[in-house]
C-alpha cells in the first residue's frame, strides 16, 4: 500500500498539447534538481575538452547536424506542426533553414574567430576570440527549431557548450534537437535539453558554472532573465517582442506591397516577433490599400495546419487565444473599427479569425502592445516623415520595412527608423549572413553573422614584447 502511494505522488510535468484539437500528445516529467545538477556538471566537464576541439572537427559535426535536419525535415516538420500549430509547409522550411544556419557557421566560424592583428608599439599585438563555457539558452515556441539552431550553431562552433531551456509547450522539439547534436557526433554534454519550468531558470543562471545566458521571448521574461544575469555579472543577449511597422508610400509597387503585407502579417499564424503588425499607409493610397488588403486577408484559408492548402493555422496555446481576444476586444471598445474578423472562430482548436483594425486609439492594446496572432492594425500618414513618427511611437524596435522607390524617402527611413532591422521593398526576415536583433524593448545584443558568434566569446587582447625590440607601450 505504501509503495502505491509513493508512485501516485503528484509530479511536476511538461505537456505537449495539440493546438488543433486540445488533446494531450505527450507528457514528460520535469527534470529533478539532481538531474539538472548532473547536466550542468556534465556541461562544465565537457567544455574543458570540447573547447580544444579543432574548427575542422567542429565543422564536420555541424555539417552532419545539417544533413540530419535535411534528411528528416518532413518528420521534424510534423513534430513542430503538431506541437505548436504552424503550417506543415512552413515547419518543413524551418527545418531546412536550421540546416542552412548549421552549414553557414560550419563554413565561416573559423574565419569569424581568427586572430586579428593590431599595430602597436609591441613586437606583436592581436585579438584572440576564445569560448566562454556553458551558455544557457531560454528559447520560445514560435520557431521551435530555428530559434534554437541560430543560437546553437554559432555557440558550438565557437567552442562553447549549450543548455537549452525550451518553451514548455514544445518538449518534443527540445529533445529532438538534443538528439540531432548527439547523432551528429558532438560529445555528451555539448548540448543538453533541460525539461524544467520557467520558475527554475534564475537558479540556473545563478550557478557559477553557467557563464552567460541568451533569451528569445517576451519583454517580461527578458526583464527577469536580464535582472538575474545582471545580478551575477553575466553576459546576456535578449531578443524580445516587436510591433513591426510596414510603411507603404505612393511610389511603391502597390500590388506587391499588398501581397507581401498579408504574408508578413500572417507568417507563422501571426506569431512572429518580426511579423508586420502596424501598417502605416500614405493617405493618398490608404483607401485603396485598405480595400485590397482586407480582400486578401478575407481570402485566407484557416484550418488544419497539416493541410497543404491552409494559410493560417491555430494559435499555439489556449492562453494565447484568450489573451489576443481580450486585446482586440478592448481595442474595439476604446474606439477602433473592425474591417474584418475581430473574434475567435467557433470551432475546436485555438483559432482566431484573420482580423484588420483601423482608427486605432492611443493607449489601446493594439497601439501599445504586441498582438501575437493574425491581427493587423492600419494607420494613415501624410508623408514619410509622419509615417516614421508613427512607426517610432512604440516601445519596440525590432524590425521595420518601407515600400518606396523614392531615393530620399529610402534614406530618411534608413536614418530615422528606430529598429535593429530595416528592410526596403521586402519583408523583414532573419538571415544567417546579417545580424539580427533590436533596440528599445525589443532587446539588446545580436544573433547571426559574425556579430552573433562573437557575443559569447572572450575578446582577448594579446600583446607580445620581445626583449630586444625596445620598450612596450603601457597603455
Amino acid at each position: 500500500m505504501s509503495t502505491k502511494k509513493i508512485i501516485e505522488l503528484p509530479r511536476e510535468t511538461i505537456s505537449s498539447v495539440s493546438p488543433l484539437t486540445g488533446e494531450l500528445l505527450r507528457e514528460f516529467e520535469q527534470h529533478s534538481e539532481d538531474a539538472v545538477e548532473q547536466k550542468i556538471a556534465l556541461a562544465a566537464a565537457t567544455f574543458r575538452d570540447y573547447r580544444k576541439v579543432s574548427f575542422a572537427q567542429r565543422a564536420a559535426m555541424m555539417l552532419r547536424a545539417a544533413e540530419i535536419l535535411e534528411k528528416e525535415k518532413d518528420s521534424f516538420g510534423q513534430m513542430m506542426t503538431q506541437e505548436m500549430g504552424k503550417t506543415l509547409k512552413s515547419a518543413v522550411q524551418e527545418a531546412e533553414k536550421s540546416a542552412l544556419g548549421c552549414r553557414y557557421y560550419a563554413e565561416n566560424a573559423e574565419r569569424f574567430l581568427a586572430d586579428e592583428e593590431a599595430r602597436t608599439n609591441a613586437t606583436r599585438s592581436f585579438v584572440r576570440y576564445q569560448p566562454l563555457g556553458p551558455v544557457l539558452a531560454v528559447m520560445p515556441w514560435n520557431f521551435p527549431f530555428w530559434q534554437v539552431f541560430r543560437f546553437a550553431a554559432p555557440a558550438l562552433m565557437a567552442g562553447n557548450v549549450g543548455l537549452l531551456k525550451h518553451a514548455s509547450n514544445v518538449p518534443q522539439c527540445a529533445l529532438a534537437i538534443e538528439d540531432i547534436f548527439r547523432r551528429a557526433g558532438f560529445p555528451e554534454g555539448a548540448f543538453q535539453a533541460l525539461l524544467i519550468g520557467p520558475d527554475r531558470v534564475n537558479k540556473i543562471i545563478a550557478d557559477r558554472r553557467i557563464v552567460a545566458v541568451t533569451l528569445t521571448g517576451s519583454v517580461g521574461a527578458g526583464a527577469s532573465v536580464a535582472t538575474a544575469a545582471g545580478k551575477e555579472i553575466k553576459k546576456c543577449v535578449l531578443e524580445l517582442g516587436g510591433s513591426d511597422p510596414f510603411i507603404v508610400m505612393p511610389s511603391a509597387d502597390f500590388d506587391k506591397a499588398v501581397e507581401t503585407a498579408v504574408q508578413a502579417r500572417v507568417i507563422n499564424n501571426g506569431q512572429s516577433c518580426i511579423a508586420a503588425k502596424r501598417f502605416i499607409v500614405h493617405q493618398e493610397i490608404a483607401d485603396q490599400f485598405e480595400k485590397k488588403f482586407v480582400t486578401r486577408m478575407a481570402s485566407l484559408k484557416v484550418g488544419d495546419p497539416m493541410d497543404a492548402s491552409t494559410d493560417v493555422g491555430p494559435l499555439a496555446t489556449a492562453n494565447l487565444l484568450k489573451d489576443l481576444e481580450v486585446q482586440v476586444k478592448k481595442t474595439v471598445e476604446m474606439g477602433a473599427r473592425v474591417l474584418l474578423g475581430g473574434k475567435r472562430l467557433d470551432r475546436k482548436g485555438n483559432f482566431f479569425a484573420p482580423t484588420v483594425l483601423t482608427d486605432i486609439p492611443k493607449g489601446s492594446p493594439a497601439h501599445e502592445d504586441e498582438l501575437f496572432g493574425p491581427v493587423a492594425s492600419i494607420y494613415r500618414a501624410k508623408d514619410m516623415s509622419e509615417a516614421i513618427e508613427v512607426a517610432n511611437n512604440s516601445i519596440f524596435g525590432l524590425g521595420a520595412c518601407a515600400w518606396t522607390n523614392d531615393a530620399a524617402e529610402r534614406e530618411l527611413f534608413i536614418n530615422e527608423i528606430e529598429s535593429g532591422l530595416a528592410f526596403i521593398n521586402g519583408m523583414v526576415a532573419s538571415d544567417p549572413r546579417i545580424p539580427f536583433g533590436g533596440v528599445k524593448h525589443s532587446g539588446f545584443g545580436r544573433e547571426l553573422s559574425h556579430h552573433g558568434i562573437r557575443e559569447f566569446v572572450n575578446v582577448k587582447s594579446v600583446s607580445i614584447q620581445e626583449a630586444d625590440t625596445g620598450k612596450s607601450r603601457t597603455e
